[in-house]
């Protein structure tokens, strides 16, 4: 068992890096109403400004990783403008356009930043590494496993615990009452997807370090994510929380214990899921 220790740790990390990337997806198509697949081009956009700007200091990593979210809102809030006229169209036409938008925005950041890999320069501090239970372990990835764990609790008490919070799940529940109380819901749309937008920035400025950011980065957050919404239930974001905790679980134990197996094990454990718990794929509770 002690072999699978530092996996585990790695699986909690990555899950929960998972899930903050999966969030910004779930809660723009379950509180927005988006089907977003340029979702992952804004986690690479966030990881590229991340990778470009920290330049091994504290106050530029903390600079950086604001770009990075700033980014992504943005790129959230050009979204949600492209997509108002298509909201009453279904989302197979709501797919096509982020769509193209991921495929234009893929190509535009390979230009910029080139073909290559790319890692941020941290403060030497993170960079160095510790004992864990007896075996040496990045301080980086502790770090963001702790910056991880604040951004999940600080969204979940934003939705459950805040008027911020209601007002968005009212929406989703009843348009017509959340206009009746003098509140536009388009507004609340807009809201909800440059958060959205902010939260997939945040991811890639948290995973970069760890993962680094490259031309198929964006492909691979994007499919990872929708693995997770699926199996997660479309809108429900404690249930993409608890699936990205097992994504990342299985992608790290499993390949350590199963290497063989390890271009499979993802998908046939979201096979397993959908097979015996369909009901994922219509969600239940939003946000």
């Amino acid at each position: 068992m002690d072999a699978y220790l530092i996996p585990a740790v790695d699986g909690v990390a990555y899950g929960l890096l998972l899930a903050i990337a999966a969030a910004g997806l779930t809660v723009a198509f379950g509180a927005g109403g988006v089907l977003n697949l340029a979702h992952g081009t804004l986690i690479a956009a966030g990881g590229y400004i991340a990778a470009a700007t920290t330049g091994g200091t504290w106050g530029s990593l903390a600079l950086a990783t604001g770009y990075a979210t700033l980014v992504g809102a943005a790129g959230g809030g050009v979204l949600a403008a492209a997509t108002a006229a298509l909201r009453g169209r279904g989302h197979l036409d709501q797919a096509l356009l982020t769509f193209g938008v991921a495929l234009i925005g893929a190509d535009l950041l390979t230009t910029v930043f080139g073909p290559d890999t790319l890692r941020p320069h941290l403060p030497a501090m993170l960079e160095a590494t510790v004992q864990v239970a007896g075996h040496r372990y990045p301080v980086d990835r502790l770090a963001v496993l702790g910056v991880a764990v604040l951004v999940v609790a600080a969204g979940y008490v934003v939705l459950h615990r805040t008027r911020t919070g209601r007002l968005i799940r009212a929406t989703v529940d009843d348009r017509a009452m959340v206009a009746g109380i003098g509140v536009d819901p388009r507004l609340v749309d807009v809201a909800v997807l440059i958060a959205a937008g902010a939260l997939a920035g945040l991811a890639g400025a948290l995973t970069t370090p760890i993962l680094g950011v490259g031309p198929g980065t964006a492909d691979t957050a994007l499919l990872l994510s929708l693995i997770i919404v699926v199996c997660g239930g479309l809108g429900s974001v404690p249930g993409a929380c608890a699936a990205a905790l097992a994504v990342g679980l299985v992608q790290t134990v499993g390949v350590t214990g199963f290497p063989e197996f390890a271009p499979y094990l993802l998908i046939g454990a979201m096979a397993v899921v959908l097979l015996f718990r369909p009901a994922s794929l219509s969600g239940g509770a939003q946000a």
